[in-house]
């Protein structure tokens, strides 16, 4: 869904995903040869290039705690020296989600055939989540929409990296 509108915008697009099902819809669906799909692990893939803008929708959530300033390496990583960062995501967990209590980054999620499965999903608040990447070295704006969801922008602070 988000590489096809991405494509409005860019002239070349770099589709990471560790699901091959996942890709194979994506370049079904999308059918252009501008984007460049990739089967890969975020936390062991290392980019070929550098790229003007780093785009991760409902991705961030599902970073494990410990994981956090790591990914976010990466993601300078893979940035131009003034590139862009750019992500959606929400904090959204239900009660009956809950397995430990209400702190905890582990939830369980049913899908709509019955299976339950435990994944990671992380509760951020967009003024947390833009203090802890600050910290990091990262000049990001993160705003609240509607409901639990928000978007983030934002670059390095070349001036003051951490």
């Amino acid at each position: 869904m988000w590489t096809e509108l991405l494509l409005r915008h860019a002239t070349s697009i770099t589709a990471v995903d560790a699901s091959p099902e996942m890709l194979a819809i994506a370049s079904a669906r999308v059918g252009d040869e501008r984007v460049r799909f990739i089967q890969g692990d975020l936390f062991a893939w290392a980019p070929e290039g550098r790229y003007d803008v780093v785009f991760f929708g409902f991705w961030l959530s599902h970073v494990p705690v410990e994981r956090f300033e790591s990914f976010w390496g990466l993601v300078s990583d893979c940035l131009k020296t003034d590139g862009r960062v750019f992500f959606v995501d929400d904090g959204y967990r239900t009660p009956d989600e809950l397995i430990y209590g209400g702190s905890p980054s582990v939830i369980r999620r049913q899908l709509n055939d019955g299976s339950s499965y435990r994944v990671v999903k992380v509760p951020y608040e967009p003024k947390h989540l833009e203090v802890r990447l600050r910290g990091l070295g990262w000049r990001v704006t993160v705003s609240p929409t509607s409901g639990p969801f928000f978007w983030g922008v934002g670059t390095r602070d070349i001036a003051n990296p951490s």
